[in-house]
């Protein structure tokens, strides 16, 4: 039940994430690319010490639940005063405000899903919670959809997800606890110690006794996993940002049907979710994270070569959508999954500040090279960069 908070959380959120992108380049804003780039970059950038302060200041208070109520209701409160904002300048820095304190739940939230479940649960509890939220994603962009068929206004949308929020807090204050032990994160990394130890000792008395080594002892490199996620959260970020726009402008798509696409894409999320949580125990994680990074930068390639050549591109566009989301499923789950394992405890919110770097360079970069080369360059730079992921997550172990 504790889950319930951030359902109505993400039906917002799944709405603006279409609604802001087309609302900020209409003239009730006065926006270009540009100032969608640097709107985003800016609020993912400050986002980043956010996240680690959120981070450490939970794990240092051993509190959780504050900061999620924190950043349910600054949400709401920001989302109310966005309402009022008629330029571009007030526009961006609310929403740069927002963003700060939106982040604010992260680290809490994954935290308290590690130190509820056993490790061996991380996976399918990672997965249940994004699959349940996504379907709160999805109820969003549907909403999103009703909203622009009936062309309702956009102050009527953003008070509509400002009391989404405010739901999502009074939700979190009946249904939410903060857990009563804290262990199950220092268990692990004792484990592991243990583990690598255990592996060294072997290997030790093998070449005492003069036998030949198949194995070779070898850590975890975290500097390349983090890099992994960089680079993979700077080629999503890149690519899907001016996205909405790329279907409203190049493909003349009508806004319901860019809602329409984009529904289709977290379908594909969801269910990379569930199934990435049903099969979490049977996977070797850092093999499938590598495949479906691989897969990303197939696709993006793919949509490239559709959009250019193809007689029906937003129907093909769409169904890449589709496997890219149910890509992105798998790859979010088992990745959370590794970090909980290799981040000690303390540091919970550098998961989200290495994500938060990647996508704050991405959404600058990704607008800004749609405006100035076009979008076909954009996608390329994106595939490039999410193959460059694979080779670091390739290497990383």
């Amino acid at each position: 039940m504790w889950r319930l908070g951030f359902f109505f959380h993400e039906i917002a959120f799944g709405l603006l994430s279409i609604f802001i992108p087309l609302y900020v380049v209409t003239p009730a804003v006065g926006g270009s690319l540009f100032h969608l780039g640097v709107m985003t970059s800016m609020a993912l950038l400050l986002s980043i010490p956010a996240s680690f302060l959120w981070g450490y200041i939970c794990d240092k208070t051993r509190r959780y639940k504050r900061y999620i109520l924190l950043s349910f209701v600054s949400v709401a409160a920001l989302l109310y005063f966005l309402t009022f904002a008629t330029d571009i300048s007030t526009f961006i820095i609310l929403y740069v405000v927002m963003a700060v304190l939106h982040v604010a739940h992260e680290a809490p939230k994954n935290v308290l899903i590690a130190e509820h479940y056993p490790r061996e649960n991380w996976g399918k509890s990672y997965a249940l919670y994004e699959g349940f939220t996504e379907i709160g994603w999805l109820i969003g962009l549907i909403t999103g959809l009703f909203t622009a068929t009936i062309a309702l206004s956009p102050t009527y949308i953003l008070l509509l997800c400002s009391g989404l929020n405010v739901a999502a807090f009074v939700l979190a204050i009946f249904f939410m606890a903060d857990p009563l032990i804290i262990f199950e994160r220092r268990l692990v990394s004792i484990e592991k110690k243990i583990d690598y130890t255990y592996n060294g000792a072997q290997i030790f008395s093998k070449l005492a006794d003069g036998l030949p080594l198949r194995e070779k002892l070898k850590s975890e490199n975290f500097a390349l996993f983090g890099a992994g996620l960089i680079l993979f959260s700077l080629a999503s970020s890149l690519f899907f940002t001016p996205l909405p726009i790329f279907f409203s402008s190049a493909l003349a798509l009508p806004e319901n049907m860019v809602f329409l696409i984009y529904i289709l894409n977290s379908s594909g999320t969801m269910t990379g979710y569930f199934l990435a949580g049903k099969h979490s125990a049977t996977f070797n994680s850092k093999s499938y994270v590598q495949r479906f990074v691989l897969l990303r930068s197939i696709l993006v390639i793919s949509l490239a070569l559709i959009v250019n050549f193809a007689f029906s591109p937003a129907l093909l566009a769409s169904a890449i959508l589709i496997f890219m989301g149910f890509a992105y499923g798998f790859y979010h789950i088992l990745t959370l999954s590794l970090s909980m394992e290799l981040i000690p405890a303390g540091k919970a919110g550098l998961f989200d500040v290495l994500v938060g770097l990647g996508a704050s360079l991405g959404s600058f970069l990704g607008p800004f090279i749609a405006e100035n080369f076009g979008f076909l360059p954009q996608f390329l730079i994106a595939s490039a960069i999410f193959f460059m992921a694979y080779v670091f997550f390739k290497v990383f172990s």
